[in-house]
């Protein structure tokens, strides 16, 4: 899959799994599954959530010319999810970067400014999540 013309930077994406698969607040890392073969998919550890969430994941795909999605959600014991989405890309909806807010990742999305680096924006998206996890206890 691509952006517009880029393809998945996946020199990127084998960077951040190295990385990020030893924090503590993932369980698993999974550097292109066969069910999202562009992306690094990263599954909390449920022990930071309530036990009404049964998952928590992050998706990220990340293209060569630095564009981006990063979705992140949780599905809750009684089948109900909470989602949202962080995106640089052209689009009919929005300006390039953009954020789906949650509950649902609603489109048209909020127009957004966000880091250039990708060390800098996966920071961003962590900092931001991890201060919703907090928000449950």
């Amino acid at each position: 899959m691509t952006s517009d013309s880029a393809p998945v930077d996946f020199e990127i994406l084998r960077t951040m799994y190295s990385r990020l698969r030893k924090t503590e607040r993932f369980e698993s890392a999974e550097l292109e599954p066969k069910y999202a073969p562009n992306s690094l998919v990263l599954r909390y550890d449920l022990r930071y959530f309530p036990s009404f969430v049964e998952e928590a994941f992050l998706e990220i795909r990340w293209y060569t010319n630095d564009d981006f999605n990063i979705h992140y959600e949780e599905r809750y014991t009684d089948g109900e999810k909470w989602k949202c989405r962080w995106d640089r890309h052209p689009n009919q909806h929005n300006s390039r970067e953009h954020f789906h807010p949650p509950p649902d990742a609603s489109t048209p999305g909020e127009d957004a400014s966000f880091p250039e680096d990708w060390r800098d924006m996966v920071s961003f998206v962590l900092e931001e999540l991890d201060g919703h996890i907090r928000g449950f206890w």
